[in-house]
């Protein structure tokens, strides 16, 4: 029960990040997480004790994180960036643990060398979520912003297998540089030769489920979440590395289907949305849980008289300036020998040098393999807190200090932003993924929602989009007649008081969307909605007309739409040619065309009762999934900084105001 309601509190923390997150956009989320579990380890004292064993650490949270990394990692740049990767990932993590672990030994001599050297290698993986969110917030060149994820990826198996080697050597008190690189490229190779055989197994299990008729998205998704677990477990029953396997079966993501078609398009869906959930969860939980272990490791260390605080303090700062100086001069080197200079170096030289010296902090991994350090280590407590040191130290200068020395992304770009162009590259994702759903079952269907999205585009490449913020008063006026016309309507029982509460509801919530706040419950809403209410419950039992209803509400509401679309024309006709009117004349003529559409469009359908309740059972389910796909194009290009937050919340309105329009019309 304890060990539930502590998962329970990470999730809901993570969750709570996530909105931390957007509202502050320039804090990286991994140091949001790690302030709030410093909050909870704050508030809560000495309830929190996490003592997990490291082997369940390392398959429960690394081999899931590793293999989403690995599948999503841009696998042309990495090719093209294949030898400066492996400098970084492979020679740069041994290099550092190396020379970290001499200086760690030679500044605390209790801490045994393996030991000291296992510190360094847990220190060498850098943090692809930190990478990715200053990605988002500087102009980091392309071909750094590549190395820099490339390597995070690489970097965290070589620096996993580094601090096996390494504890290993420290528990069992012998060492041998021949055996230990014999059994290092033993587990690095074996590793690679076993993620890739188990995932071509994988695949050819997912196409002879497909070969049977079981294109089931459940089993699909579930299988892809079960890879990394058992490639990992298998791998390490085997003598090799089970990270170099996951690693090497994410890469190749050789599980997912690479065919097309409706049931594949829904199971990419399905898995990228889990994924994307997981992966959010898991990094989250061992960022926060890095913030509620700080205090108690800390604090430990904190109150041993052995050691001064000052001199904690020196050590997590001379570590860290020397972890930054051997990239730095890495990175230096590896930057001449690409480009093949020579000479002084230029003042881009040097800003370039220190962007990627101090765009790799410590995160995720680093915390993660330091919790599986064995409790029989001498100064386990110390490595933990000089580990944890290192990874605040570097977050912040990443978060605070690469900003001040990278490019700015110049402030014009958000003015120069092409809404209009974003939004038509969004409605051609949608379009291309209706057309792969597409079967003979739902063709005409499809090929109608289809149009829809063409004439959309259209509009777009020809007008500019139509709602524009700069009208939303005068649509507000105008969601107001509607609103007064049809209250009278309904004052005067001249209209059905079913259509005319639903009619209402929609305007009350067009109008709420339009102020960007919530919905609202007015009084006079709730006493139109209790006595129509009393009138349905009254007529269906009195007249009891079974099959009649959906016709009915359907008609009548349209009618009365047409009815207040018509009333609303006639204002802005009048507002037109008023001379003492304030409304720009373009904006007038704007939403008069857009209504007059609108009950163009009303008028013209009118079909029979059984081909209109027909259309609207075959159209329903993919208006709504082209919403849908529309909300999730919008979401991740927020996600990854193309779209700017304003444009961002103004598309995603647009959208809830037609899935509010879609839901009301069936």
């Amino acid at each position: 029960m304890e060990l539930l309601e502590l998962s329970l509190l990470m999730l809901a923390t993570v969750l709570l990040s996530s909105v931390i997150d957007q509202l502050v956009p320039k804090v990286s989320s991994p140091l949001i997480q790690i302030g709030l579990g410093l909050a909870i380890a704050v508030v809560m004292g000495t309830q929190i004790n996490i003592d997990l064993d490291p082997n369940l650490f390392l398959v429960l949270l690394i081999a899931p994180l590793l293999y989403d990394e690995a599948k999503n990692l841009n696998k042309q740049a990495l090719w093209e960036n294949k030898r400066p990767v492996l400098s970084l990932a492979v020679g740069l993590v041994i290099a550092s643990a190396l020379i970290v672990g001499f200086a760690v030994k030679w500044l605390v001599p209790s801490i045994p060398l393996a030991a000291a050297f296992a510190l360094g290698a847990a220190l060498g993986p850098t943090d692809a979520v930190s990478v990715a969110s200053l990605a988002k917030q500087v102009k980091i060149p392309a071909r750094s912003r590549n190395i820099l994820e490339s390597e995070s990826i690489i970097n965290d198996a070589s620096g996993i297998v580094s601090f096996q080697f390494a504890i290993a050597a420290a528990v069992t008190g012998t060492f041998s540089l021949v055996g230990a690189t014999a059994n290092f490229f033993f587990a690095f190779l074996g590793g690679i030769l076993v993620g890739v055989a188990l995932g071509y197994l994988g695949n050819f299990i997912v196409r002879r489920v497909r070969s049977w008729g079981l294109e089931n998205t459940t089993f699909h998704v579930l299988f892809e979440v079960f890879v990394p677990f058992i490639v990992y477990l298998v791998a390490n029953a085997l003598g090799t590395s089970g990270i170099i396997a996951v690693v090497a079966a994410g890469i190749l993501n050789v599980v997912s289907p690479r065919t097309i078609g409706p049931s594949v398009s829904r199971m990419n869906i399905v898995s990228t949305s889990v994924w994307r959930v997981l992966a959010f969860a898991l990094n989250g939980i061992v960022f926060v849980l890095l913030g509620t272990q700080l205090p108690r490791a800390m604090q430990r260390t904190w109150e041993n008289v052995t050691i001064d605080n000052g001199v904690l303090i020196g050590y997590i700062l001379g570590i860290t300036a020397l972890m930054l100086a051997v990239r730095f001069v890495w990175v230096f080197a590896m930057e001449r020998l690409h480009r093949q200079r020579t000479g002084r170096m230029t003042l881009d030289e040097l800003r370039s040098t220190a962007i990627m010296t101090l765009a790799g902090p410590k995160g995720t991994i680093t915390l993660a393999v330091a919790f599986t350090i064995p409790f029989s280590i001498p100064q386990r407590e110390l490595l933990l807190f000089l580990a944890c040191g290192v990874i605040v130290v570097t977050m912040l200068l990443a978060t605070f200090v690469v900003p001040l020395i990278a490019p700015k992304k110049e402030p014009e770009d958000v003015e120069r932003f092409d809404e209009e162009q974003a939004s038509i590259e969004m409605l051609r994702s949608v379009v291309e993924e209706l057309a792969a759903r597409q079967t003979s079952e739902n063709r005409a269907a499809t090929q109608m929602v289809i149009r829809a999205y063409n004439e959309r585009i259209a509009h777009l490449k020809n007008k500019g989009d139509v709602t524009n913020e700069s009208m939303t008063p005068l649509r507000l006026r105008a969601n107001r007649w509607e609103h007064d016309f049809v209250l009278d309507l309904l004052e005067r029982e001249e209209v059905d008081e079913l259509a005319g509460y639903r009619y209402l509801k929609r305007l009350s919530r067009t109008e709420n969307l339009l102020k960007h706040h919530a919905d609202r419950i007015s009084l006079q809403i709730v006493y139109l909605r209790l006595r129509t209410l009393a009138h349905a419950g009254w007529h269906r039992l009195v007249e009891a007309l079974p099959g009649d209803d959906l016709t009915e509400r359907v008609l009548a509401e349209r009618d009365l739409r047409v009815r207040s679309n018509e009333h609303v024309i006639e204002k802005l006709q009048a507002e037109l040619a008023s001379p003492t009117s304030e409304e720009p004349a373009e904006h007038l003529s704007a939403l008069l065309l857009e209504y007059q559409r609108l009950v163009q469009t009303a008028r013209a359908a009118n079909p029979s009762i059984t081909a209109l309740a027909t259309s609207v059972d075959k159209a329903a389910d993919i208006k709504r999934a082209g919403l849908r796909l529309e909300l999730e194009a919008i979401q991740s290009s927020y996600e990854d900084g193309s779209l700017p937050r304003a444009s961002y919340k103004r598309l995603r309105e647009n959208v809830a105001l037609m899935q509010m329009d879609l839901e009301d019309n069936l």
